[in-house]
């Protein structure tokens, strides 16, 4: 592939619901580009993401296609947290959804300039109209068509440029001819214009004075405006076309380089270790080398390659790069660019382009490389923390280290993917966003390394403790031939008030009837008691014991004698001291549009939560639920948040205390 500039490179991430036709979308304006006479079947939901370079009038496009589904929400982060800009693509069937509001509010976060674009413009039902006025009702004045669809005889026949105020229509060979608005058009036409209008005046105070004079705009001073404005984000135009039968790519790609921003027109601060100050890389070619990791691919086929964005300079083959957090000197052979599943070797790569190195050992993603005369740091994008937990083991336990080594690999790839070890209830957990997230790892797992994962609910840390107080003894005594074995204590036992400790431990043993040389031993009789309660072999906590009296003797006691002692004594006072189970409770946190807040009150009812407040979010006309919740509800919560929302709810909880167990 030909080495291309900065200013002629587009980052672009690809975004919206699933099912809205992205990936179909991809493959149509690449076969535009490549004239490439080959339909793509029905596209497969996407699960990871892809970079797919199309290159279109002298530049190149860095497509990053991601999932749509939420439940992949890192492959999405990865991908924005390198995009220059974004696209949205909407159904025309289905109009704005949840994934739309999603990726919108994704390209707010990250300052990202979009288009959108309206898919299924050859279906004869579908409204584009409706599609543009739902967008003003949620964004305002800054949505501008660019184009709508002209149809007749129930076909897609070709399209109306607002800007220009003409018509083209598609021939067979693909190619369009202009004409003259049908008249059963101009009524849109004028709608749209006075939309794209608005969204052109409200850029300046010089444009909104005119419009409100009633002044008209020339097609160059439209223009212009938007060059500027949809690059800055700004204004929002939406375009429209047919992914299945590549009508609407042309005008799509070259728009995108018209309107959307080259990576020298972003910014891109790191921090020089060696210095403490900024580093302002803003993807100048003229600066020292500095690259970003932001994605690993491993593959038991191709192998291990590292995603990287240049941040500056122009990085070559046979370049010496290194690792400041490592202190490592990497030295690279080759350069790649991915198309899709492929590498393809590049000479070289200008700031602001995405490449790909090949198998590089202890190369992660959010590794930076730089230089070791300017060592340069950038901060890891921010991935969503992982909720939802499951137990995991392999299905022939034979296969147990080869499922776990095989995870630890999809983890590489997957920063949303978090395997943990909880010995305290002999299980490993595996922790994903959704359980619709943790499945799809099994079948990748299955489908790449031959080895099958079982998920099960995880079981939960219970604890136990005591309500009451007793006062109990105990006497070791064994002899079995020289010396014996004795121990004898006196202890009371009464609740500590401290659930977050085991045990408190004092002694007002008077006399010398338990000689001090022996408390250690009964302190760590103690301990061992409360490894496991007497309920249901639960940890105890929150217990206050009491050594008072005992009794010794010159040759038999010893620490073993009165480690057993205390022990034993333990056992039987937590018995009388009547015991219960404290159940762990999380501090949740949903947050839910207006209109379903009493759906969302009804299900954490239902699972024995305590709503602890509600709070409104004026940004977004969200509310935000507070609640503590047992962790035993827990399971399976994200999948009825999802299905009572229609995807609309986000949560997270964190640990909060122990309390006595309570079902009703």
């Amino acid at each position: 592939m030909k080495v291309f500039t900065t200013d002629k490179i587009r980052n672009v991430v690809v975004l919206g619901h699933s099912g809205a036709g992205k990936t179909s979308l991809v493959s149509a304006m690449n076969g535009i580009a490549t004239a490439s006479k080959q339909r793509m079947t029905e596209p497969v939901a996407t699960t990871q993401m892809l970079v797919q370079p199309i290159l279109w009038d002298d530049h190149k496009i860095n497509i990053l296609d991601v999932p749509g589904a939420f439940d992949f929400v890192g492959e999405i982060e990865e991908a924005v947290g390198v995009a220059d800009a974004a696209i949205i693509v909407i159904s025309g069937k289905n109009g704005v959804e949840n994934g739309t509001r999603k990726a919108w509010a994704m390209c707010e976060k990250y300052h990202l300039p979009r288009i959108v674009y309206v898919s299924d413009m050859d279906i004869d039902d579908v409204s584009f109209k409706n599609v543009v006025l739902g967008l003003q009702e949620l964004y305002g004045k800054c949505i501008a068509p660019f184009h709508f669809p002209l149809r007749e005889n129930e076909e897609f026949v070709g399209y109306v440029n607002v800007i220009q105020e003409r018509a083209k229509r598609w021939q067979s060979d693909g190619t369009v001819v202009k004409s003259e608005v049908p008249e059963y058009s101009m009524e849109n036409l004028s709608i749209y214009r006075e939309a794209l209008m608005e969204a052109v005046a409200e850029t300046s105070e010089e444009f909104l004075d005119r419009y409100f004079a009633g002044e008209t705009f020339s097609e160059n001073e439209i223009r212009q405006a938007l060059r500027v404005n949809v690059s800055e984000g700004t204004i929002v135009p939406v375009m429209m076309g047919s992914n299945t039968m590549e009508r609407g790519m042309y005008t799509l790609l070259a728009d995108i380089i018209k309107y959307l921003p080259s990576p020298d027109q972003r910014s891109a601060t790191g921090m020089n270790v060696l210095t403490q100050e900024l580093f302002e890389a803003n993807y100048n070619f003229a600066k020292a080398k500095t690259a970003y990791v932001f994605k690993t691919i491993m593959d038991p086929f191709i192998g291990k390659y590292s995603l990287f964005k240049v941040m500056s300079g122009v990085i070559k083959s046979d370049d010496n790069l290194y690792d400041p957090v490592k202190g490592q000197e990497i030295r690279i052979s080759k350069l790649y660019v991915m198309k899709g599943s492929k590498a393809e070797e590049v000479e070289e790569l200008h700031a602001g382009d995405v490449g790909a190195l090949s198998k590089v050992s202890g190369l992660q993603t959010s590794t930076t490389l730089s230089t070791k005369a300017t060592p340069v740091l950038y901060p890891a994008t921010a991935i969503s923390t992982p909720y939802c937990a499951m137990r995991y083991f392999a299905a022939d336990a034979k296969e147990d280290d080869k499922l776990t080594q095989s995870l630890l690999k999809l983890a590489e790839e997957d920063r949303t993917l978090r395997v943990e070890n909880d010995s305290e209830n002999r299980q490993t957990l595996v922790y994903g966003i959704s359980e619709q997230h943790l499945q799809a790892v099994a079948d990748r797992l299955r489908a790449k390394y031959n080895v099958e994962m079982q998920l099960e609910a995880p079981k939960v840390a219970y604890r136990e403790t005591i309500r009451g107080s007793a006062d109990v003894e105990y006497k070791h005594k064994k002899q079995s031939g020289g010396h014996g074995q004795y121990g004898h204590v006196k202890i009371k036992v009464s609740p500590s008030g401290n659930l977050t400790s085991a045990y408190e431990f004092e002694e007002t043993v008077v006399g010398g009837a338990v000689p001090k040389n022996f408390f250690p031993a009964v302190e760590k009789g103690i301990a061992e008691g409360t490894q496991a309660g007497p309920l249901a072999g639960y940890p105890v906590v929150g217990i206050h014991v009491n050594l008072y009296d005992g009794s010794s003797h010159s040759v038999d006691s010893s620490e073993a004698a009165f480690k057993t002692a205390a022990t034993m004594a333990l056992k039987d006072a937590l018995m009388k001291a009547d015991p219960v189970l404290l159940e762990p409770i999380a501090s949740l946190q949903v947050r839910v549009p207006e209109d379903k807040v009493g759906d969302v009150m009804g299900e954490l009812s239902k699972r024995r939560a305590r709503i602890m407040g509600m709070n409104p979010e004026q940004e977004n006309g969200r509310q935000r639920i507070e609640a503590e919740i047992p962790y035993a509800t827990l399971y399976g919560i994200g999948t009825t948040l999802h299905s009572i929302t229609g995807g609309e709810a986000e949560y997270s909880y964190e640990f909060l205390k122990y309390e006595v167990e309570n079902k009703g």
